[in-house]
């Protein structure tokens, strides 16, 4: 079940906890994709907060925010770029997308092969999807007060196997969310240090899985060549039809 868009406003932009991930996942998703001149940049879900530093180069921004979470108007200040739409029909025509986000938008689906089957839909050829779940094995995903103890968490071989049964393929994966979801001061300030350890350390767990993802296309199936014969030989004409056998002469005995 979705999380209601104003208690996600209120983590990320209110609590110190909320912008700590934020800026975690952000950095990590701008690690990904450097912002480009042109491209058409799409969230589904809460993605909002990491889509902040591709506004000012982007061709076009787009919120989309699915009506059992409700919407809010992104970004403060400037146009309204989100919109509210249904999980099962995405009002962005067909290969609009390059670069696409899902945040807080697969785990807590109740349609979350729709979900995928849009995703797949709205990308362009080239273009890329990364998608950000709750790691099952991570602190996040069993602590009620952040949004990431909500929904079905996965691991990477679950979220790469999904994301292959529905036109995906998987190209590279990382986490983020290193230190604790903990409101201590100390775990607060901290967090950028355990980000950075947890990049190099096998042995820390992060609290989100992040995978990107291709579109796979397809070439179409053509028949082989048609050879047009403008006078076709007629070799084979009559076979099989019976042949009159030449008359024998009878001569007088």
């Amino acid at each position: 079940m979705h999380l209601d868009v104003l208690d996600l406003r209120n983590f990320y932009y209110r609590t110190q906890l909320g912008r700590v991930a934020q800026r975690a996942i952000r950095d990590q998703v701008v690690q990904f994709w450097p912002p480009a001149v042109g491209q058409t940049v799409a969230g589904f879900g809460f993605a909002v907060p990491l889509l902040r530093p591709y506004l000012p180069k982007s061709r076009r921004v787009i919120g989309l925010m699915p009506g059992p979470q409700g919407v809010m108007p992104w970004p403060a200040g400037m146009l309204n770029v989100s919109v509210l739409c249904e999980e099962t029909a995405w009002p962005l025509p067909t290969g609009l997308v390059d670069r696409l986000v899902l945040m807080h938008g697969l785990e807590t689906s109740e349609q979350p092969t729709a979900v995928l089957e849009e995703a797949h839909r709205v990308l362009g050829p080239g273009g890329r999807a990364l998608f950000i779940v709750p790691n099952r094995s991570g602190l996040w995903a069993r602590r009620d007060g952040t949004p990431f103890g909500f929904g079905r968490p996965y691991s990477v071989s679950q979220l790469e196997a999904q994301l292959k049964r529905h036109g995906f393929t998987p190209d590279r994966a990382a986490a983020a969310l290193f230190a604790p979801p903990s409101t201590g001061r100390f775990w607060l300030r901290t967090a950028d240090f355990w980000e950075r350890i947890g990049k190099r350390a096998p042995w820390l767990v992060g609290g989100v899985l992040m995978v990107e993802a291709t579109k796979q296309v397809y070439a179409p199936t053509r028949g082989g060549l048609a050879a047009a014969v403008r006078r076709p030989l007629r070799v084979l004409e009559g076979v099989g039809q019976p042949v009159p056998a030449p008359a024998r002469s009878h001569r007088a005995e």
